[in-house]
Formats: C-alpha cells, structure tokens, sequence
C-alpha cells in the first residue's frame, strides 16, 4: 500500500507590539514572572478591554503580504475554556469574523521545485499564560508554578488549507512564514522564545484516495527541526496504527524531542466545545479602505520581489538569490558587503559556503557574525586585488571570525601576502624542475590533452615551496612556459 501524508499548519505568530493586545502592560520579554500581568489582562471586575491598533496594522500588513483578503470587519468572540495558564477562563480570539480571510503563500522546496499553499484565514487573538512544570521556589522543592506576563500578548493565528503533503514541505511553508513576518517586522519570529509556534494537523491515505484521513493535531512545536520529525513520526505511528488493523483517533498530541515520539495529551475538542460567543466587552472593529490601502503603500519589499531582484539586479543564480533573501538580517548583510565590494557573487558564495558554514558550527544568529558584512567585503577586496589567493582567504577568515582584525590586519601580522613577483617565482619553478627529473620526462613524452593536468604535481611542488602564497596565476604561466621549452 502507498501512503499519503496530509498536512495542515496552525502558526502562531506572536506581535511585536509594545503592549498587549486589551491593556497597556508591557510585552517585553525576559521580565519577572507575574510581573507584567495587570487587571485586564486578568479580567479583574471591572475592567474593560481597550483594542491595541498597533495589533490591527500588523495583522492588516500580514494580510496584505499574503495576497489574502482583508476583513474589513472583525469581530472578537470568547473561546470559553478552563487551564491554570489562562487566567480569564476563556480567550478573546476571532472565529465568524476574522481580520485576514483567504490568501496563498508560494514555497519552495530543496528539488528546486515550487507549491503554492493556501491560507484559510488568520486571526486576532490573545496569548495565554505559560506554565513552568519543575520549577524550584524559595522552599526548594520542585513544583509547578504559573507565569502570566504573557496572558494578553497580541498573536495572529495562521491556519492555513490541507494542502501539504510531506514534512519537507510544511517547514519550507513554516520557515516562508518567519521570513515574512520577520521582513514586516511585525514579530521577531524567535521560536525559541516562543514567539513563533506551531500546531500540525497529520493524517494519512491512501495514495489517490480524495477523502481526509481522521487527523490528529501536534500542540506547540517550537522549531523547525522538531516540526519535520513529529510529522514523520506522527505519520509512520498512524500507516503503522492502520495496517495493523487500528484506527486513528482524533485528538491532540505531544511531540516529545527526546524520545522521538508523539503522546496523547487529550481527545481533539470542536468549536462546539469552546461555547463560543461574542465578546461582550468588545464592539466589532470596521477598517475603512483607506485605512487598508495606507498600510499596502508602506509594505517593505517581500522575500519573492528581493529575490527576483537579487536575480536580476546582482546576476545571481535563482537558488543563491532565493537562499539569501529568506532571512531578511541575511539579505541586509549581503548587500552591505556587495556595496562595499562590488563583488556579488563572490559574496553569495562565502556567504553560503564559509559564513554560513561558521554560523552553523557556532549555532548563532547572523545578526551575531564574529565577521561584519564589511569585514567579509574587505577580505574579498584582497582576494580580487591579487593580495592573497583563495586559499590562504579560508585561513584570513578563520582568524578574522577569532577576533584577530580585519583581512589586512590578519595578513600583515602572519604575513600572508601573496607572492607575486615574477622572479622569485621563477626561481621557485627552476629549482622545482630541475629536481623532478621523472616528471619532467612524462610530461615531455605524454600526450598534449594530458599535459595540463600532470602540470598539477609541478603547481603543488611549488605551493609547497612558497608555504602556499605564490600566486597560482603567475605560477602556471611560467612553469607551462619552461616546461614547454623541454619539449
């Protein structure tokens, strides 16, 4: 039997609003448990909640980005539920009448190949509080505890269509979502802080089958590794569960990171359970067109029209230009270096080979480059220039991502500059032709087509000579020219 996997994703996007999404309390992360949680954010007898616009602008730009229709009338409604971490009792979220309505997102994948999925809606909502199981308090003894400085946090819920069909793809649906929202601005998108957070529908078929398997839904995945394994783990547990004659249920899960496996939290509610009703507290919010084309004139440019640009406007390849515009602060920083070298291509390259490579290793941020957009440009500036040749610049940036300086600094004090003066280098091909006598005979009675690449042993002698700074250009013109003169 082949199997179909299908998925749908529910993004949770917290705002980068200074205060919450009914009170004025602030949003700022890290603080003190409990101590950024104020009367209407607990819903105290008699308070009133008051609508954050800055909430609004976000969600309208959001909106706009997608393509997706913009609710020019939204209403907020309670979702009545009881958890330690939700201090009202219920959320005010949107449900009938959501600010975002139906829209596409175009992703693509490693294959080099495109999809367009497609957007259900995204609403206004506010955040709950977070539970911190195993805390240790003032008595020492590990216990449960509530932190409710989030309660209130502005977030837009992202639900979009079943439309994914491989965990693959619902990452680079998931990561299209960071970079967009990271380019508006509207969220930091820090997963780890929870600022971004993700619900995964999964449910199986058979292949060619049209109707829905029985889903289950992955609660607050937080990072992109953990998203692609719980779907490929929930998946193979329903084709296993099925074949052995089992039925999926429908419900909520956990993802555990540490064994590998998802758990049943509890059975999956339907909107019926939350009793939902219109707030009460809250008047129904109605944008004007002016107000809505206000915020599209303002919109940043995107990651697809920065890549078609990068394309066009730096003659890069569409993989590389794609690649360096999914992170906007990755963007930035290749023009930055491109403007000060005028070397396009070669930026893209270290940027995606040796930079990333050393991002990586560290696990940070490019924002936390040991290596400044201007220092990479002024170590391709010498590499252009002649001053020291590709290899040698692997060993300049290593040192320069050590903290020892800039590409001059760091060639200067190890005295890495390349040799190109024609006569120490003749000198250099002399002395290594004269002891390679062997060589030097299989080069002159070998074929033509397959003397430049025996020519390699005499380069690699003469590298070795120079501790690897002779220039390989100079190198190569003189040792063909001396070695020919033997034939």
């Amino acid at each position: 039997m082949e199997w179909e996997i299908v998925i749908g994703l529910e993004v949770h996007v917290q705002l980068s609003t200074q205060s919450k999404l009914f009170s004025g309390a602030s949003t700022r992360f890290g603080a003190a448990p409990n101590t950024q949680a104020c009367a209407i954010d607990l819903a105290m007898p008699g308070t009133l909640p008051v609508p954050n616009e800055e909430a609004f602008r976000y969600a309208v730009m959001f909106g706009l980005a997608m393509n997706a229709e913009i609710g020019k009338r939204s209403v907020f409604e309670r979702k009545n539920y009881f958890y330690p971490d939700l201090p009202k009792g219920y959320q005010t979220t949107q449900l009938a009448e959501p600010i975002v309505g139906a829209g596409e997102i175009e992703i693509h994948l490693e294959d080099g190949s495109s999809k367009s999925v497609r957007l259900h809606h995204a609403h206004l909502e506010e955040d709950a509080g977070k539970s911190l199981h195993d805390a240790v308090f003032s008595e020492g003894h590990g216990m449960s505890g509530i932190d409710l400085n989030r309660a209130g946090t502005p977030l837009i819920e992202i639900v979009s269509e079943p439309d994914m069909r491989s965990a693959a793809e619902a990452v680079a649906y998931l990561r299209k979502i960071h970079s967009i929202v990271t380019y508006l601005g509207i969220s930091d998108g820090d997963m780890s802080q929870g600022s971004m957070r993700c619900d995964a529908n999964v449910s199986v078929r058979l292949k060619g089958e049209e109707k829905l398997g029985t889903r289950t839904e992955l609660k607050n995945i937080n990072s992109f590794r953990f998203v692609e394994r719980a779907i490929k783990v929930e998946a193979q547990r329903q084709i296993d569960l099925i074949e052995d004659g089992g039925r999926v249920v429908q419900e909520t899960r956990l993802y555990d990171a540490d064994k590998n496996e998802t758990r049943s939290m509890r059975s999956k509610e339907v909107a019926n359970d939350y009793r939902y009703f219109p707030c009460p507290d809250l008047l129904p919010v109605e944008l004007t067109d002016e107000y809505v084309d206000t915020i599209r004139q303002q919109l940043p440019e995107l990651p697809d029209a920065k890549s078609t640009r990068f394309a066009s406007e730096y003659g890069l390849s569409a993989y590389d230009a794609d690649q360096l515009t999914q992170e906007r602060a990755v963007a930035e920083f290749f023009e930055a270096a491109t403007q000060h070298c005028g070397q396009p291509k070669l930026v893209a390259n270290w940027m995606m080979g040796e930079l990333a490579a050393l991002l990586n290793r560290e696990e940070i941020a490019i924002a936390q480059s040991p290596i400044s957009a201007e220092q990479l440009a002024g170590l391709i500036e010498r590499i252009v220039d002649n001053t020291i040749s590709s290899k040698i610049a692997k060993q300049v940036f290593e040192a320069m991502a050590n903290g020892e300086g800039d590409a001059d600094a760091v060639i200067e004090k190890r005295g890495l500059k390349q040799v190109s003066d024609t006569g120490a280098i003749e000198k250099m091909v002399d002395d290594v032709i004269a002891n390679s006598a062997a060589q030097v005979e299989n080069y002159r009675s070998a074929d033509e087509a397959k003397r430049p690449k025996m020519m390699g042993y005499f380069v690699g002698q003469i590298m070795k000579a120079s501790k690897g700074q002779a220039n390989p250009q100079v190198i190569n013109k003189i040792l063909k020219e001396k070695l020919d003169a033997l034939l």
